[in-house]
């Protein structure tokens, strides 16, 4: 693992472009070492969350295979070319696809630990006759190996709208935007559903989200798809609308929408709909979820909030280490240290990403603007 003084300023770029196996090979060969750290670090991750050798990961692995070639075999074949591409397995690039289906099932669970925390996210909505811009973005946090796993991946496709993820180097996708005006962003939950059982996986979904053109488009998606995992999408367009998304285990039944207050939509690790009905295992896993959720909702308001207040507020440390702006926690076993590593801040109108390669408050933000490969 890099250390952390030789560790890059900012995110590489992956830029990739064709049908799904062209993208898929040229992502793995220009990733190549990311994805090789990444493969082995949930070698060890899986081995200390879920108690699993790399044997029954892969096993595991092969059961989503066949799902995932029915819900869209580009996806299948995107996975397996990114393997051809980094020199590896593709039952090894399957296996860190579905990474959040082993480390969040009862399975995994099994180990008695808890996770790590996820993502704070949210939209500024405008209202409609407003010339304000819809604004998009998250605080993603995650494992600290992931600081050099993570890489910004911009891809043209032949066919469907080009996008952009800032996505653990070997995965299909995480939050981002598309040519089309479409933005995601997105936290894992948990439920007492969620077993494990082969389905569409959550980064799966992801990349597929980022391949519609409206908002409606991508909820039907959402609910037409037999997922494997409980997860939250705030789902956005530059048209001004927008929809969050708490989707668990199973068909359209068990779909729930978390609507906006005053403009705003927040999000963080633990179900919100007044809907949802089951046990909510992101709570007893994710026991800062509600503490990040009520600082987001002190911070922001769709009337008042510029960019450098949304700067200020994914920089707090309210309940830190554990807080908005997420920090190792020295007391952890250095595998289990979360931190954030990425902020995003996205801009649908025109097309304009603000990313902090790092937890926020260290890193500044770059400003990234994808006009002219959405062109």
């Amino acid at each position: 693992m890099v250390s952390p003084d030789q560790r890059p300023v900012t995110y590489p770029h992956v830029r990739v472009h064709g049908d799904a196996t062209e993208r898929g090979r040229e992502y793995g060969r220009q990733a190549r070492s990311r994805i090789e750290t990444s493969i082995s670090a949930y070698r060890d991750i899986f081995k200390y969350y879920a108690n699993w050798d790399w044997s029954r990961v892969r096993e595991f692995a092969t059961g989503f295979e066949a799902p995932i070639k029915a819900f869209g075999s580009k996806y299948l074949d995107e996975l397996h070319a990114i393997a051809e591409g980094a020199g590896v397995d593709a039952l090894d690039i399957v296996a860190i696809n579905v990474r959040t289906e082993i480390m969040y099932s009862a399975k995994a669970r099994d180990a008695a630990k808890s996770l790590p925390g996820e993502c704070s996210a949210f939209a500024l909505i405008a209202p409609p006759g407003s010339s304000e811009p819809l604004v998009l973005g998250e605080n993603w946090d995650w494992l600290t190996h992931a600081f050099d796993t993570l890489v910004v991946l911009e891809a043209t496709q032949d066919v469907g709208p080009a996008y952009v993820s800032v996505v653990e180097a070997g995965l299909l996708a995480k939050m981002g935007m598309n040519s089309a005006g479409l933005g995601l962003a997105t936290n894992a939950l948990a439920s007492n559903c969620d077993i494990g059982e082969p389905g569409i996986p959550y980064h799966v979904m992801l990349r597929a989200i980022l391949d519609c053109e409206r908002v409606s488009e991508a909820f039907a998606l959402i609910q037409g798809a037999h997922r494997s995992s409980s997860a939250n999408y705030l789902v956005a367009h530059r048209d001004g609308s927008a929809l969050d998304i708490e989707a668990m285990p199973g068909d359209f039944s068990r779909v729930h929408l978390h609507q906006a207050q005053d403009n705003v939509l927040l999000h963080t690790n633990h179900f919100v709909s007044p809907t949802f009905d089951d046990v909510d295992v992101s709570l007893w896993a994710m026991p800062d979820s509600p503490v990040r959720l009520a600082r987001l909702r002190a911070g922001l308001r769709g009337d008042q909030s510029s960019l450098a207040k949304i700067r200020e507020l994914l920089s707090d440390h309210a309940n830190y280490p554990f807080s908005i702006c997420c920090h190792p926690d020295p007391d952890d076993d250095q595998i289990d240290q979360g931190a954030t590593i990425a902020s995003v801040l996205m801009r649908l109108e025109d097309s304009t990403m603000w990313l902090a390669d790092g937890i926020p408050c260290e890193m500044p933000y770059r400003e990234l603007n994808f006009q002219q490969l959405f062109a």
